[in-house]
C-alpha cells in the first residue's frame, strides 16, 4: 500500500476531508504505536526480532556499550526528594542545637548569608523534637521517624557533609540533577543513558515516576538538555496507560499501521538526507521504542504477578494517615509512593538503566513536625523494603539506590512575616546529607560531619559535583572522559569540578 492509498483507506477518510495531506502525516504520530520503524512492524508481523533497536549511530544508539572500566554498578534508582528533607530531623542529630534552642545566632554568622525566607534580626535556633537513636552493626543514626530504612543501615552509605552553591529550589535541583543551575544541560540519567545505552529491549533506558503535587522543576530535572533527546528520561504513570498515546488509535488496522510506517520512515530518512539534523535520527530511534513499549510498558504496570505478601511488604495498600497540610499532595499518596518503589524494582529487572523517583513536596517552612511526620511515613517502609526485595533478589550489588534532596534546612527556625510562630526551616545549602546503597558503595559508613548545630561542614565537605563525578566513576564512567560536544566545548555532567571520593567504593 503506497502513500496514495493510504489516504484514500475509507477508514481515514475522516481525517483526510478535514487536514491536509502534510497536517495528515504530522498528525498520525500522536498514536505513538504507529510510529514504529516499518521494518520492525514487518519483522514483528513474521515473528522475528528485529536485528537492531535504533540507527547506526552509536550517538542515537541505546545498545549498550562498554564503561571506561570496569562498573560496580550496572542501574540506579534515584530517590528524590523535592523541596529537601531535614536532615537535622531525620540524619544528623544535634544534642546541643536542642540545648541551645530558643537562642539566637551571633551577627557574624548570618551578616553575608542569604535566606530565602528567614528575618535574620530576630532569627533563633530551633532544635529537633526527634529521638535518634543507632541502628545496625554500624550503629548508624536515624531518627525515629525512619525506623525501617534505619534496619538496612549496614546497607546505606550515610554522608552528612554535603554541600551546594544554590539556596533556591530549582536552581538546586538542577545542581543536583544536572551539575549547574541552568536550563538546557542533560540530567545524570542522560549522561548514563548516553554512555552506557540500556539493556532493555522494550523499555526506555530513563524511566521517571512521579508522585505528589509534582516538582518545581518539572520536566527540566529529567531533560537530555543538549543531548539528543533520545535519551531525556520517559515519565511513566503508575495507573492507566503508563504513557499517553502509546497505543495505536481504535479503528486502524495492522496493514494500514503497516503502511503508514512505512511511508513515515522513509519522510524521516529523506528529510534527515536533506537537513543532517540529528533530531530526526532521534525521532527514529524514538519510534522504534515506542513500537517495542505497546507490550512492554502496560505489562509492567500490571502488579497481578505480584504477590500479596510483597505488596503488604512495600505497604501499597496503606491508608494515608489524616493531615491538614498544603504540601502533601492530595489523598492516595501511600499508595502511590509505594506503588512507584515497587515499579523501580520491576523497572531495573526489566533492563532500564536508570529510574528517577520524585516525590513533591519536602519544603517544610512551617508545620515541620505534622508534615515531615506525614512523609516520611509514607516513604519510609516502601524504600526499605525496596532495599530488602534488591538484595533478596541479589539485585542490589549492582543498583545504586540513591535518596536525596536539593538542599537541608536551617538549625534556624524560620520567622517569616505573617506567622505567629515558629514551626519549620528555611533553605540551607551550606550543610545537608543524602544516602546510598548497593551500587558498589560501602555499607554501614558515616561519612563527613557538620559542626555542632548543623550550620556548616566541618569533616570531610562534598560538593555535589564530587557527588557526580562518583557515580560515574561506581558505574565505570570517568567524568572527565564522558563528553558531548557542543558549541566546540566537549560538555559534561561535572562542568570544570568534580573530584572521586573513593572512601565511598567498597
Amino acid at each position: 500500500m503506497d502513500l496514495h492509498s493510504i489516504l484514500k483507506h475509507p477508514e481515514l477518510s475522516q481525517f483526510v476531508q478535514r487536514d491536509s495531506r502534510r497536517v495528515f502525516l504530522e498528525n498520525a504520530g500522536y498514536g505513538i504505536g504507529a510510529l514504529a520503524l516499518a521494518a520492525l512492524a514487518r519483522e514483528n508481523a513474521d515473528g522475528d526480532e528485529p536485528t537492531s533497536r535504533s540507527t547506526s549511530d552509536p550517538v542515537f544508539s541505546m545498545n549498550p556499550k562498554p564503561p571506561h572500566f570496569a562498573p560496580r554498578a550496572k542501574r540506579c534508582i534515584f530517590i528524590f526528594l523535592e523541596g529537601a528533607p531535614s536532615q537535622i530531623d531525620l540524619y544528623d542529630p544535634k544534642p546541643k542545637l536542642v540545648e541551645l534552642d530558643g537562642q539566637p545566632l551571633p551577627e557574624s554568622m548570618t551578616q553575608s548569608v542569604r535566606f530565602a525566607f528567614i528575618k535574620k534580626e530576630s532569627a533563633v535556633l530551633m532544635g529537633s523534637k526527634r529521638v535518634f537513636r543507632q541502628h545496625g552493626q554500624c550503629g548508624m543514626e536515624f531518627s525515629d521517624l525512619m525506623p525501617h530504612i534505619g534496619s538496612c543501615a549496614d546497607d546505606i552509605l550515610m554522608v552528612r557533609s554535603m554541600h551546594t552553591d544554590q539556596f533556591n529550589h530549582h536552581p538546586a535541583q538542577l545542581t543536583l540533577l544536572a551539575g549547574r543551575p541552568f536550563f538546557g544541560l542533560p540530567t545524570m540519567g542522560s549522561w548514563l543513558t548516553y554512555g552506557l545505552g540500556s539493556p532493555s529491549q522494550d523499555l526506555p533506558g530513563y524511566v521517571v515516576l512521579s508522585a505528589g503535587r509534582g516538582t518545581s522543576g518539572g520536566a527540566s530535572l529529567w531533560s537530555s538538555g543538549i543531548l539528543p533527546s533520545l535519551y531525556s528520561g520517559v515519565l511513566f504513570r503508575n495507573q492507566g496507560d503508563p504513557v499517553l498515546n502509546l497505543g495505536t488509535p481504535k479503528g486502524i488496522p495492522p496493514e494500514l499501521q503497516r503502511a503508514t510506517v512505512e511511508t513515515l520512515s522513509q519522510l524521516n530518512r529523506n528529510r534527515f538526507e536533506q537537513l543532517a539534523d540529528p533530531e530526526i535520527q532521534s525521532r527514529i530511534a524514538n519510534y522504534e521504542l515506542a513500537f517495542r513499549m505497546q507490550s512492554a510498558a502496560p505489562e509492567l504496570i500490571d502488579l497481578k504477578g505480584e504477590t500479596r505478601e510483597t505488596e503488604e511488604e512495600y505497604g501499597i495498600h496503606r491508608e494515608d494517615p489524616p493531615i491538614k497540610a498544603d504540601r502533601a499532595g492530595g489523598k492516595g499518596q501511600y499508595k502511590q509512593f509505594a506503588t512507584n518503589c515497587l515499579l523501580a524494582r520491576r523497572l531495573i529487572e526489566r533492563g532500564v538503566r536508570f529510574v528517577s523517583l520524585f516525590h513533591a513536596s519536602w519544603d517544610h517552612h512551617s508545620n515541620l513536625d505534622n508534615e515531615l511526620t506525614f512523609n516520611a511515613g509514607m516513604a519510609d517502609q516502601p524504600v526499605a523494603a525496596l532495599l530488602n526485595d534488591l538484595k533478596r533478589r541479589g539485585l542490589l550489588d549492582e543498583t545504586l539506590v540513591i535518596f536525596a534532596g536539593e538542599f537541608g534546612r536551617t538549625p534556624l527556625g524560620e520567622n517569616r512575616l505573617g506567622y505567629s510562630k515558629v514551626t519549620g526551616r528555611d533553605h540551607h545549602p551550606f550543610a545537608f546529607s543524602l544516602w546510598m546503597a548497593g551500587g558498589g558503595v560501602r555499607g554501614g559508613l558515616t561519612y563527613g560531619a557538620t559542626d555542632e548545630i548543623g550550620w556548616s561542614v566541618i569533616e570531610k565537605p562534598v560538593h555535589v559535583n564530587d557527588f557526580h563525578a562518583t557515580v560515574l566513576h561506581l558505574f565505570g564512567m570517568d567524568h572527565l572522559k564522558l563528553t558531548y560536544r557542543h558549541q566546540g566545548l566537549d560538555a559534561r555532567l561535572t562542568g570544570v569540578a568534580g573530584d572521586v571520593i573513593h572512601d565511598w567504593i567498597a
